[in-house]
């Protein structure tokens, strides 16, 4: 059989086809235009989407064998608020992840609500993108769009009821809403009734791989597609690159070093630390998840390697690195700010330790040392929450680097492994129509199948050693320093 995934992006739809056994038979990317109406702003129109999702299923199955697509599912750009009247008709453009016009709302929440009570009702605290504060600003901002609302959606699961018609969300992504009980995984009455909102209004919260629907009639005519083809309801983009992975399972971790960062960190128990520094959701596994963002991380080394060197031979400059464990330098990756485990957004990017015969050369190393650093921090949050992790998966473009992957491994003292494929959220979404037609027992086990180890980076006991008295150091900075940061801004 075969299983499309839909990876719902901020700039463009990836969609994927994949046989039962993994193998991927195409890929297409349809982009759509993002909008910022404001300073600060950031919109798109949901129909750009379903548009870019029907050009893009009908390309990528144009020469498959139509009969044998058996499930359609989802990884998704997630806290983006869809607004949809008593028609289903959207309301206004939805506002996305990446809009900043919720401040006021986000302070309110977190120093007049209290960060205490959200993380109790909803095991984490406000930030401007979630969803939860972009309902406040649209209920003072544009109360007469705000009355109309009859349905509260978030991106991918606006595709899914054009597909299905079934108004649906999954836990993993509903756990960034700040509306939902995550240990629970159910909406949090205390949270609606602080946004002026119904439960009514709000879809049918699902596992990420159970079946919400089938195609309707006319889509399924609209897509060339078999009517019985089983729709799942997938999860937030971060969980679904999670499944793509084979980031399930207890202890699980996955380290994705793109333009920023994540770590992410598979839980079969509900944990949430005293001071919200991971984020805590529900994962598309059927369990629970940690998560840790840095806003900068490859960023860093572009941004030190073109913009201040000037250059883009990356590689010649990482050459000259010889003396791992033994620079004296330091780097602080907050070039825009920081989420995890700081949660600053004055914070800034600081070398520190330069004497005149530092080189450029370990002031590259300091650079991709900090940002291992950083994902130390998370993974430091993590464990003192009784959760063991012996290895990690790493993706992204700064994977690709092996150096880099080396010091992740001695600087995080876990064996690193690289993978076969790297598909992201798109192939997790695949997967989990997958599980949901009944082709796997359940995630782990498609996981299990389909995800294909290819390397692994082991940690030197001597360099972990020498990197541990490193990192001890790394950890004082912040605190010293995070002060000046607010005169700096």
């Amino acid at each position: 059989m075969l299983y499309i995934g839909i990876d719902l992006g901020t700039s463009a739809v990836k969609l994927l086809l994949m046989r039962t056994d993994g193998k991927i038979e195409n890929i297409v990317s349809k982009e759509y235009p993002l909008s910022f109406p404001h300073p600060g702003w950031s919109e798109q129109n949901p129909k750009d989407w379903w548009d870019a999702c029907v050009e893009g299923i009908r390309e990528l199955t144009e020469s498959a064998d139509k009969s044998q697509v058996a499930g359609i599912s989802f990884g998704g750009q997630m806290h983006g608020l869809v607004a949809l009247d008593e028609h289903d008709e959207v309301i206004r453009p939805a506002i996305l992840w990446n809009d900043g016009r919720t401040a006021e709302e986000t302070d309110y929440l977190n120093e007049t609500i209290g960060r205490d009570k959200l993380s109790q009702y909803t095991a984490n605290i406000a930030f401007a993108g979630f969803t939860a504060p972009k309902l406040l600003w649209m209920k003072k901002n544009e109360p007469h769009l705000f009355e109309k609302i009859k349905k509260i959606m978030l991106p991918k699961d606006y595709i899914a009821y054009k597909l299905t018609g079934v108004h649906c969300t999954d836990v993993s992504d509903a756990s960034g809403m700040l509306l939902m009980d995550v240990r629970q995984k159910c909406w949090s009455k205390e949270m609606l009734s602080i946004c002026g909102i119904r439960e009514e209004q709000l879809a049918h919260i699902y596992e990420s791989y159970e079946k919400v629907g089938t195609l309707l009639p006319e889509t399924a005519d609209l897509l060339g597609l078999p009517q019985n083809v089983i729709v799942a309801a997938g999860a937030g983009d971060n969980a679904a690159a999670a499944v793509g992975t084979g980031t399930v399972g207890n202890g699980s971790c996955n380290i994705s070093l793109g333009t920023s960062g994540t770590v992410f960190i598979a839980s079969e128990n509900f944990a949430v630390d005293s001071h919200n520094a991971l984020h805590a959701f529900a994962h598309a596994d059927g369990h629970y998840h940690l998560m840790g963002c840095m806003l900068s991380a490859a960023s860093c080394n572009k941004w030190w390697m073109e913009d201040i060197i000037g250059t883009d031979d990356f590689a010649v400059q990482q050459a000259e690195i010889t003396k791992l464990g033994e620079n004296h330098v330091y780097f602080l990756p907050y070039l825009m700010g920081e989420r995890s485990p700081h949660n600053d957004p004055k914070a800034r990017g600081t070398f520190i330790g330069m004497t005149m015969d530092t080189t450029r050369a370990e002031m590259t190393q300091a650079v991709l040392e900090g940002v291992a650093f950083a994902l130390r921090d998370s993974f430091e949050v993590a464990k003192k929450l009784g959760i063991t992790i012996e290895r990690t998966k790493i993706c992204g473009g700064g994977a690709k680097s092996p150096l880099w992957r080396k010091m992740i491994a001695n600087i995080l003292n876990v064996k690193v492994d690289l993978l076969a494929s790297e598909e992201g959220p798109a192939l997790g979404g695949a997967m989990l129509a997958a599980v949901a037609n009944g082709e796997y027992a359940d995630v782990a086990q498609a996981a299990d199948a389909i995800v294909k180890v290819t390397d692994t980076v082991e940690p030197d006991k001597k360099l972990a050693g020498l990197y541990e008295m490193r990192y001890q150091t790394f950890r004082k900075i912040y605190p010293k320093v995070k002060e000046l940061y607010p005169e700096m801004s």
